[in-house]
C-alpha cells in the first residue's frame, strides 16, 4: 500500500471565553456547576480499559463548602498498582507500534471534545472540587489542556521530522523510539491541564503510563480519562488509579521496567522520588527519565522607574488569582521606598474591592484553599506573622473554616529580607514585601538572586531599558521564566514554555518541544549505497 507524508492541522491557542452575564457559556457552565451540586458521582480507578472499584470509598467536597458531598473515589492498593503496571506493559507493544498519525488523532479529538462540548463539565468539575473561579477553570481545564494537546501534536510532527544530514552514498536516518518500559505520571492538584499533559505528552510519543492523580483532583481527572477513552485511546494505555503516593512509589520505583516518571508537585518529595530512583538504579532495564516541575519562591522586583498601578496591579492579580496555590504565583515582592506609598495605595484600592467566597458566586476573585492541611499550614504562618516584630500586616490575615477553607488576602512587609515568608514556599494568599532603599538597588538584585533555593518565575518593572537589560544577566538563573513588565504568572502553551531550574525543577518546559524530546529514546541508523570493498586507505599508498 502506498503511504503518504501527512501534517497535522496546524496548533492555535484556544480562545479565552469571557463569561459575561446573558452570553451562552454563562448559562451553559451555570447548568453545570448546578448538576455537580446535585449528583452524587462515584469514581472508579481505570486498569486497562476496565473500571475498578474497591470497598474503601472516600467522599469528595467542594474546599468552600467541606460539608456538601460531591461524590466518592475507590481508593486502591498495591495490587492495583501492579494491575495498571501488567497492563500498560502489555498495551505497549502495540501502542508504540502504531502510526503516529493514528496517535495524534486520538488526542486531536480529544483536544476537541474538551474545547467544544466537554467544556462546560470539566470547567465546572475544576471549579467544584478545586475551588477555581470561572476565569480560573475556563484559561485551566478548557484553554490549555486543549493547547497541550494540539501543540504537542505539532511538536511531535516536528520531531520525528527532523532528520540528520545525509549524501549521494549514504543516507542517514534518525528514528524516535518510545522508552523501554512504563512511564510513571504523578500529577498536582491545581491544574487540571498539568493532570491531562502529564500522561497524555508521554503516551503522545508511544508510551504507556500509570498515572496517579492528586487526591483533591479526582474529580475532574476522572472527566479527562473518560475523554480519552472516548476519543478511542485504547484499554491499558494510560491507567488511571487513585492509591496514595508511598504506595505507588514501593511498586513503581521498584519495577525493572520503570522508564521515567512525569511529576509535577514539592520539592521534597521530587528530591525524594530522584533518591529513591538512584537507590534502585541498578534494577532498571534502563536509565529511567526523570522530569519534574516543582515548588517556587517568586517575584517581583520594582526599579525606581516603574510605574505604580502596573506593579500594584501585577502584584495583586500574581499573588491571590487562585488564591496563590500556582507554581508561578507571587509570593515575595522587592520595592523601592521612593515608590513604596504609592504603591501601596494602588494595592489598598485593590485589595479593599477583591471579593472572597464560593465558586458559584460569579463577582467572588478569591475562592478557597484546597484542603484543611493547606489551610492549617497558611494559618500558622500567618499567627506567627502576628506575633513577630519583625513584620507587619497591612491587609488581610483573617481566616475561616467553618464553611469553607478561606484564607483571606494578606500582604506582611518585613524589615528582614530573609524572613521565613520571604524564603519559604508557601503556596496560598499570602505575599511578603521587602521595601528596600532606592539607591541600593544592586545589592537589593542580588538579594533577589541568594535569597531562594527555587528558580521558577520572576518579573522586573522598570521603565529603563538599562536596568532591564542589567537585570536580565545578573538573574539569569533566578527564573526559567522571566517576566518584564508583567506578572510572572500565566504562561501560555507554545508562547512561555514553563518551568524552571534549581529548586523549581529539571526546567525540560512543558508546552514545548523540549519536553516530547524526554519521551523518546533515538536511534541514528545510517544506509550505505555503495560499501568499501577493501580495508586500504588512499594515505597509505606508496
Amino acid at each position: 500500500m502506498q503511504k503518504s507524508l501527512y501534517f497535522a492541522p496546524p496548533a492555535k491557542n484556544e480562545p479565552v471565553l469571557t463569561y459575561k452575564k446573558g452570553s451562552k457559556e454563562r448559562e451553559k457552565i451555570t447548568k453545570a456547576i448546578e448538576w455537580c451540586r446535585s449528583n452524587l458521582v462515584d469514581i472508579p480507578m481505570v486498569i486497562d480499559g476496565k473500571s475498578v472499584y474497591t470497598e474503601n470509598k472516600i467522599k469528595i467536597n467542594p474546599p468552600h463548602d467541606h460539608q456538601h458531598l460531591l461524590g466518592y473515589y475507590h481508593r486502591g492498593d498495591e495490587s492495583h498498582v501492579s494491575d495498571a503496571i501488567d497492563a500498560a506493559l502489555n498495551a505497549r507493544e502495540k501502542w508504540a507500534g502504531m502510526s503516529w498519525k493514528q496517535r495524534a488523532s486520538i488526542f486531536l479529538k480529544a483536544a476537541g471534545m474538551i474545547s467544544g462540548p466537554y467544556r462546560a463539565r470539566i470547567n465546572a468539575a475544576t471549579m467544584m472540587a478545586q475551588s477555581k473561579s470561572v476565569h480560573q477553570a475556563e484559561i485551566d481545564a478548557a484553554c490549555e489542556l486543549s493547547d497541550f494537546l494540539r501543540f504537542n501534536v505539532q511538536y511531535m510532527t516536528e520531531i520525528f521530522n527532523d532528520q540528520p544530514e545525509s549524501d549521494e552514498l549514504h543516507w542517514n536516518r534518525f528514528e524516535q523510539r518510545s522508552l523501554e518500559g512504563f512511564v510513571f505520571a504523578l500529577t498536582p492538584f491545581n491544574f487540571t491541564a498539568i493532570a491531562g499533559n502529564l500522561p497524555s505528552a508521554p503516551a503522545m510519543m508511544g508510551n504507556t503510563v500509570v498515572w496517579k492523580p492528586s487526591n483533591t483532583q479526582i474529580y475532574s481527572a476522572r472527566i479527562i480519562m473518560e475523554i480519552f477513552m472516548e476519543a478511542g485511546l485504547p484499554d491499558g494505555v494510560i491507567n488511571l488509579v487513585y492509591v496514595s503516593g508511598p504506595v505507588a512509589g514501593k511498586v513503581i520505583f521498584s519495577h525493572t521496567d520503570f522508564a521515567g516518571i512525569h511529576f509535577t508537585g514539592s520539592t521534597s518529595v521530587f528530591q525524594s522520588i530522584w533518591k529513591e530512583i538512584g537507590n534502585n538504579i541498578s534494577n532498571y532495564k534502563s536509565y529511567p527519565r526523570i522530569v519534574g516541575e516543582t515548588g517556587g519562591k517568586n517575584f517581583v522586583l520594582v526599579h525606581e522607574s516603574a510605574n505604580a498601578n502596573q506593579v500594584a496591579t501585577a502584584i495583586t492579580r500574581g499573588a491571590f488569582e487562585y488564591q496563590g496555590q500556582k507554581c508561578s504565583a507571587v509570593s515575595r515582592a522587592y520595592i523601592p521606598n521612593n515608590l513604596w506609598d504609592e504603591i501601596l495605595c494602588e494595592i489598598k484600592c485593590d485589595m479593599d474591592t477583591m471579593k472572597m467566597g464560593v465558586v458559584e458566586d460569579f463577582s467572588n476573585f478569591v475562592n478557597a484553599v484546597i484542603d484543611e492541611a493547606s489551610f492549617n499550614k497558611l494559618s500558622g504562618f500567618i499567627d506567627r506573622a502576628k506575633q513577630d516584630s519583625e513584620v507587619e500586616i497591612i491587609h488581610g490575615g483573617k481566616y475561616d473554616k467553618s464553611k469553607g477553607y478561606f484564607i483571606e488576602p494578606t500582604i506582611i512587609v518585613t524589615k528582614d529580607p530573609h524572613y521565613v515568608t520571604m524564603e519559604e514556599e508557601l503556596f496560598g494568599p499570602i505575599l511578603t514585601i521587602y521595601i528596600y532603599d532606592h539607591t541600593k538597588f544592586e545589592e537589593t538584585v542580588e538579594l533577589v538572586d541568594k535569597t531562594s533555593m527555587y528558580a521558577l518565575t520572576g518579573s522586573i518593572f522598570s521603565k529603563d531599558r538599562y536596568v532591564i537589560e542589567h537585570v536580565m544577566k545578573k538573574l539569569e538563573h533566578a527564573a526559567g521564566n522571566f517576566y518584564i513588565n508583567d506578572k510572572p504568572t500565566g504562561a501560555v502553551v507554545n508562547q512561555q514554555p514553563f518551568g524552571g531550574a534549581r529548586g523549581s525543577g529539571t526546567n525540560d518546559k512543558a508546552g514545548s518541544k523540549l519536553n516530547l524530546l524526554r519521551w523518546v529514546s533515538p536511534r541514528t541508523i545510517k544506509e550505505c549505497f555503495v560499501p568499501a570493498t577493501s580495508y586500504k586507505y588512499p594515505f597509505m599508498e606508496e
